[in-house]
């Protein structure tokens, strides 16, 4: 893909946004502040992924396998045993 059309692909995918999101209309200020919101959002859902999907995968992963592993006997049948 040569640098042309490449460069005409990216200026169709944002005119494809402009369009889809609505903000043709809006004024160049709007834009911006419309723009710096979302791309805000976007990076605080990215960075919250990040941090917190990893956790959560390993606490399931940690209590499925007890699942599948099997219960421990409980210290109050212990003690109770004979």
């Amino acid at each position: 893909m040569d640098m042309k059309s490449m460069r005409e692909y990216v200026c169709w995918l944002y005119y494809q946004y402009l369009l889809i999101t609505g903000i043709y209309v809006l004024e160049p200020w709007e834009k911006s502040i419309f723009n710096t919101v979302l791309c805000t959002m976007v990076a605080m859902v990215i960075y919250t992924s990040y941090v917190f999907v990893p956790i959560h995968v390993r606490l399931a992963l940690e209590f499925f396998s007890e699942l599948v592993r099997g219960q421990p006997e409980s210290t109050v049948a212990l003690m109770n045993s004979p």
